[in-house]
């Protein structure tokens, strides 16, 4: 499983809690909660990461204060105390919404670190529900987008190896950013280092992708390796 979370926000506005924290292999929520509660590390409670999880992924795409409390159990006032003080921590993110969007309203399309475009016509709508659907969309595609390009990277680097091999290891399916492989136990190891060696470095960015390996019977029954 390749973890993407925030890497575009780091590239393009270099906010260093959110790259202290991929480059420390600290839990990102555990982080962010760190920051916006104003607590140490180890006093994060479960309820403050769950909050924190909610803005990570919310305050990119333009959760307002009643979206946050909606989801969680915050009145409507801490809801937007909480988002406030999270965009003073993590400046960059800020940073990396609005820049994206005035260049999304320049040039009509948004892209991806290798360049890809997703066109979006509506960004300079005068209709406000479209304008702000096609904002989200803009940031959006520099984050799902790119880490959509780390994954079709890392498919076809693997599937090249595996035919230069000769193995019988075959890639069966992508769901997100995850790989499902069918192996013969005779190739588990030769296949998990060649996994190990090419998703990591797929494309190269400021902090570091993190992969996750499980190995069992079926889909359903797979333990961390």
């Amino acid at each position: 499983v390749v973890g993407l979370v925030g890497s575009e926000m780091c590239i393009r506005d270099r906010d260093e809690g959110l790259m202290s924290a991929f480059i420390n292999d600290e839990d990102i929520h555990t982080q962010t909660a760190s920051e916006v509660f104003e607590v140490a590390i180890d006093e994060v409670t479960p309820d403050m990461r769950r909050v924190a999880k909610v803005i990570n992924f919310g305050v990119l795409y333009g959760m307002s204060s009643y979206g946050l409390e909606q989801a969680t159990a915050l009145s409507r006032q801490e809801a937007g105390k909480f988002i406030e003080t999270y965009f003073d921590r993590f400046s960059g993110v800020k940073a990396f919404t609005e820049s994206t969007i005035e260049e999304a309203k320049e040039k009509g399309y948004a892209q991806t670190i290798l360049g890809r475009r997703r066109y979006i016509p509506g960004i300079n709508s005068s209709n406000y529900q479209a304008r702000s659907e096609a904002q989200r969309m803009a940031i959006n595609m520099p984050v799902q987008g790119t880490a959509s390009d780390i994954i079709k990277v890392a498919m076809i680097r693997i599937q090249r190896r595996i035919d230069e091999l000769g193995l019988k290891s075959k890639m069966i399916l992508q769901v997100h950013d995850e790989l499902v492989f069918e192996v013969p136990r005779s190739e588990l190891m030769e296949l998990r280092g060649i996994v190990y060696d090419i998703m990591p470095g797929a494309i190269t960015l400021s902090v570091p992708v993190k992969v996750d390996i499980k190995i069992g019977e079926n889909w359903g029954e797979m333990e961390k390796s």
